[in-house]
């Protein structure tokens, strides 16, 4: 057993560990965010201007699609890494490529400068970015985890999925008012790199308290209980032993990604394909969505546990699906209550806040991270990578395509929610394989 009962309380450490946690996780999504906020500005700073504005912006896309891409690579390779090494080192290693590629960035010559060499250099670092934001993701859920008592393992993970929501909203107040105090000519001569410094600083900002950072007590567990010739092979242990919790976690994966990248990040955009709104009531309802997803999140995360997994995700399942259309049925009536509608949207997309908890105890400890990297990532690059583009498309034809398809996976989510509910039990979470 790990060297802390599983039951205790949680300790003063372990607060400060979880603050420690959402901080950087807060942070993470702000820097990955930056190119969806920035699309224009960057694609005009490093690539040719065309004539075109629509041929800009999807360029400024494919620079945040790329970065999805590159999520795969990063979470496998340093997953495998933090199994056989440790937590704690790959944690350090992915916050230190990620403020030292933003600054990078923030201070890279234009393509008036540099030329071709420029977006060369700016894809690469970008790619460089992707691939440590592949790890931390689910290095945070597995970190917080392993460092709290299992009662609080789906609120702790809650927690950490909340604070990926926190920076989405401090993307939204940052990127309006830096929009508003600077001029589109301004944001693409200097006012694009302001972003990237304040990524950059705020990424390093947590190692200040670095040497208060503990090593997961279930990592240390796991050196002491098997030989090192069988820890060192993380990848053939998963594939040996864990196909069937990759196949669910894939399931999982697209669950969280399609409601995450629809509901907190394209949605606006897609409303506007098909609906006359006001922007600046539509952008503080989108705030005001997200605020209520970070509500939602704790809320499942404080209402579920391994025991009621499967009963807690058939019921938000179907309210996210029931006020999906209810929200694009209110917006074909006029959008009067927008706010509330919101509001409540937000609140039900929560339900992801119970996913990661889900996440931990599919895999044992020895594969956990690899095993939740390869899942969530996988599927991450492919949804981050084409739904974008694919429901922009569809949304100019049919109007209530995104709700069509949060319906979709909100079947996908009472399906396997099913599966959860007959499952007889679930896996220990310091169980070794």
């Amino acid at each position: 057993m790990p060297s802390r009962p599983q039951y205790a309380m949680m300790s003063p450490k372990d607060r400060n560990m979880l603050l420690f946690v959402c901080f950087t996780s807060a942070v993470a999504f702000f820097d990955f965010l930056i190119y969806l906020y920035m699309a224009d500005s960057i694609s005009s700073a490093f690539f040719p201007v065309d004539i075109d504005s629509r041929v800009n912006r999807l360029r400024g896309l494919g620079l945040f699609a790329i970065g999805y891409l590159a999520r795969p690579i990063g979470g496998i390779v340093l997953g495998r890494y933090g199994d056989i090494k440790g937590r704690k080192p790959v944690l350090l290693l992915s916050i230190l490529i990620t403020a030292f590629s933003m600054l990078a960035m923030a201070f890279l010559p234009s393509y008036l400068q540099w030329g071709l060499a420029a977006p060369i250099l700016f894809i690469l670092l970008r790619m460089i970015q992707g691939m440590a934001f592949g790890v931390y993701v689910p290095l945070a859920w597995t970190f917080i985890s392993e460092h709290l008592p299992r009662q609080y393992l789906t609120l702790g993970c809650s927690y950490v999925t909340a604070s990926f929501f926190v920076g989405v909203l401090f993307s939204n107040t940052f990127f309006v008012w830096l929009n508003s105090a600077m001029t589109p000519e301004q944001l693409i001569d200097y006012g694009w790199r302001v972003p990237f410094v304040v990524g950059a600083v705020l990424s390093f900002l947590p190692l200040i308290v670095w040497r208060f950072i503990r090593e997961s007590p279930f990592f240390i567990f796991m050196q002491q209980s098997k030989p090192n010739t069988q820890l060192n092979k993380p990848l053939s242990l998963l594939f040996k032993h864990c196909k069937h919790a990759i196949f669910i976690g894939l399931i999982l994966a697209f669950i969280i990604a399609s409601i995450t990248t629809v509901i907190a990040l394209l949605l606006p955009s897609l409303v506007e394909l098909s609906f006359s709104v006001d922007s600046d009531l539509f952008g503080f309802s989108h705030s005001l969505g997200i605020i209520f997803m970070i509500f939602g999140c704790i809320f499942y995360g404080f209402l579920s546990n391994y025991k009621n997994f499967g009963k807690i995700l058939v019921i938000g399942s179907l309210l996210l699906i029931a006020q999906m259309f209810a929200f694009y049925y209110h917006l074909r009536a006029g959008g009067d209550y927008i706010l509330i509608m919101y509001a409540l949207l937000g609140f039900f997309a929560g339900i992801v806040g119970m996913v990661p908890a889900i996440f931990v105890v599919l895999f044992p400890i020895n594969v956990r991270l690899t095993g939740i990297a390869l899942s969530y990532n996988t599927m991450y690059a492919i949804v981050g990578g084409v739904l974008p583009f694919a429901l922009a498309y569809l949304t100019v034809f049919i109007s209530f395509s995104p709700a069509l398809y949060i319906a979709f996976i909100g079947l996908m989510g009472v399906m396997i929610g099913l599966y959860f509910y007959h499952l007889p039990e679930f896996r220990e979470v310091d169980e070794i394989v």
